[in-house]
C-alpha cells in the first residue's frame, strides 16, 4: 500500500522531466563563404533586437536570444557547401520548437543581403 504513492509521485515527476523535441531547422544554400553568412546572419539578429549570446566562427554555430516574454530563441548553424554555405536556423518559443516556416522572414533576408546559390 505505501508503494502505491511512492510510485506515482515518481511517474508523475518522470512526465515533468520530459525533453521537448528539438525545433525543425530551416535550411537555405547561399552564395558566400560560410565566414560571411555567419556574420550577416548575426549582424541581421541584432538589427532584430536579439542578443547575441553564444558565438563560434570555427563552429559556424551561434545562439541568439530576445529578451522579451515568453522568449524567443534563435540557432544558427553554418556549414561549407558546394558554391558558397548552408544556413540552418532553428528557433524555440518559450521552450517549445517554433514552426520551422515561421523562419521565413529572416532566411529571406539574409538571401537578399548575400544571395542564393543557384
Amino acid at each position: 500500500m505505501r508503494a502505491a504513492p511512492i510510485l506515482l509521485l515518481t511517474a508523475w515527476l518522470a512526465g515533468c522531466a520530459a525533453v521537448a523535441p528539438a525545433p525543425d531547422p530551416r535550411e537555405e544554400a547561399l552564395a558566400a563563404p560560410p565566414e560571411a553568412a555567419l556574420g550577416a546572419a548575426l549582424d541581421l539578429l541584432s538589427e532584430r533586437g536579439y542578443v547575441i549570446r553564444h558565438a563560434d566562427g570555427d563552429l559556424g554555430r551561434a545562439e541568439a536570444v530576445l529578451a522579451r516574454w515568453p522568449g524567443y530563441r534563435v540557432r544558427v548553424e553554418v556549414t561549407p557547401a558546394e558554391g558558397g554555405s548552408r544556413v540552418a536556423l532553428s528557433a524555440t518559443w518559450g521552450g517549445r520548437a517554433l514552426p520551422a516556416d515561421r523562419l521565413d522572414p529572416l532566411l529571406a533576408d539574409l538571401e537578399s543581403r548575400l544571395g542564393t546559390v543557384p
